[in-house]
């Protein structure tokens, strides 16, 4: 359950995307759920697309958040870590797109059917940012019916939120919009930015560049006040928080680093495990 709904502290777009009812898990649609269990709120597929099926592993292991690095290669949106390694045939829309609106309309209006917290998309340009996020946004709008979509000050939730990371620029753009399929993922500094989480609904930022401990020895009082008070001052303006960078070696500083994490508030850890963050949550119930 998202921790922004736990403790009170939402604002509109808090509210809208995070405050959604469940129902029981024995609605779950068989294709997400097969052992009856609910998604995993606070799993988020980091580089989703490197597994051999992208999206579908990661929803077959119940993740609620998958991570797709774009490039802007002509006005087509191609996958991948380098560019070096894209494949004209591994787009956006081959890969996630589609998939997700398939996924919907057979889940009658849900990723997960019978549970209607969005799925959250993280996109990250890899590209200049302004003019692929423009040329993105021309995508998200050819799926009309599949995402949370802010109007003219209100957000109006839909089956995937899309949130874009990245390169930086895309964030002129975005915010001259009255209407728009996505929302900007933060960083740090800008938990005192005067922009909304109708604007900025993700705050991520490195692990490694905001910490020392790595999951070994005891977690130092003051970096875990440190992490409590970025966790309750994002929740208090209705956004969640990520740390990418984080140790992602099997293991019990994994283990500890990750109990941390769900201990102080934050929404959502980041992995390239998808097994391993399975079996770790299915072992933490309360989180």
């Amino acid at each position: 359950m998202a921790l922004t709904t736990r403790r009170g502290a939402l604002t509109t777009l808090g509210a809208a995307l995070a405050g959604a009812v469940v129902l029981p898990a024995s609605h779950a649609w068989a294709g997400t759920a097969q052992r009856g269990r609910h998604p995993l709120w606070n799993a988020h597929a980091h580089n989703d697309y490197e597994h051999p099926r992208p999206l579908l592993d990661a929803l077959d292991h119940r993740f609620n958040s998958v991570e797709a690095d774009i490039f802007l290669v002509g006005d087509q949106l191609l996958i991948g870590h380098d560019s070096s390694e894209l494949d004209p045939s591994r787009t956006l829309e081959s890969l996630y797109l589609d998939p997700l609106a398939a996924r919907v309309r057979a889940g009658h209006g849900s990723v997960y059917r019978g549970w209607r917290r969005p799925l959250q998309l993280l996109i990250d340009i890899k590209t200049e940012g302004s003019s692929t996020y423009l040329e993105l946004d021309r995508h998200l709008r050819r799926y009309p019916h599949l995402f949370t979509r802010y109007a003219h000050g209100r957000v109006h939730p839909g089956p995937v939120t899309a949130v874009i990371s990245g390169d930086r620029a895309a964030r002129i753009p975005m915010e001259a919009q009255e209407e728009r399929r996505a929302f900007y993922d933060g960083r740090l500094t800008d938990l005192t930015a005067a922009a909304p989480a109708t604007f900025i609904s993700l705050i991520s930022d490195n692990w490694t560049q905001n910490f020392t401990w790595s999951g070994e020895g005891a977690f130092p009082d003051a970096e875990r006040h440190k992490l409590r008070s970025i966790t309750a001052a994002a929740h208090a303006r209705g956004q969640q928080v990520r740390f990418w960078a984080t140790p992602d070696a099997a293991g019990p500083a994994r283990d500890a680093l990750w109990t941390e994490l769900l201990a102080a508030g934050v929404d959502f850890l980041n992995t390239d495990d998808l097994a391993g963050l399975e079996n770790f949550l299915d072992a933490h119930p309360a989180a």
